[in-house]
């Protein structure tokens, strides 16, 4: 256990007893526990393995590589149509949890076997996404941010054409690019401060 990360499981929260359960399946298989991005997120040889998050309607271990697990038991779940590589198990009480301890195991340490074996995935590239409507209209209309845009990192990038293309409602679309626009022209990320 990691002292840095025990604020986490201290903190009042639906999920409390499910990310306890959760912390202790983990470090039982043996990997480091970390927190990134806000939340606990474990390793091996410092290469990220699973972390641990909740949500309105459920909590979920997200593999970062699931993708290329067998899945023998047909639990991991892509969150978006976007994610490329990691994988979700989603929970909705401590006991599903309790009762798939040994098939959280088995998937950690196989986890944990396509790390050591070095095994990666061949991401699509940012040119292969769709840039929705609200999006390139902006962009055709403003070289500033079309440079601008251009000039971001491929995760960046990638990083607002997800956000962008998630609400249902042109409306809502392109309220979230008019938001984005600054962030883009000062050459920050969706997360950047």
């Amino acid at each position: 256990m990691n002292p840095k990360v025990d604020f986490y499981f201290n903190k009042t929260s639906k999920w409390q007893s499910a990310f306890k359960a959760f912390r202790t399946i983990i470090l039982d298989c043996g990997l480091s526990e970390e927190l990134k991005w806000g939340q606990p997120c474990y390793t091996f040889e410092n290469r990220n393995i699973v972390l641990m998050h909740g949500f309105k309607e459920y909590c979920a271990l997200l593999f970062f590589k699931g993708v290329l697990l067998k899945d023998a038991k047909k639990i991991l779940i892509q969150q978006t149509e976007n994610v490329q590589v990691a994988r979700q198990v989603r929970f909705t009480n401590v006991s599903e949890i309790v009762k798939m301890e040994k098939t959280l195991k088995a998937y950690i340490y196989e986890a944990i076997e396509v790390e050591r074996a070095g095994l990666t995935v061949k991401l699509k590239k940012t040119s292969q996404f769709s840039v929705p409507e609200e999006f390139q209209n902006k962009l055709d209309k403003n070289a500033a941010l079309k440079k601008a845009f251009h000039a971001l990192t491929p995760g960046r990038q990638r990083g607002y054409l997800f956000h962008f293309s998630q609400p249902k409602q042109s409306k809502t679309r392109e309220a979230r690019v008019e938001k984005y626009i600054p962030q883009i022209l000062s050459g920050k990320g969706l997360n950047d401060e």
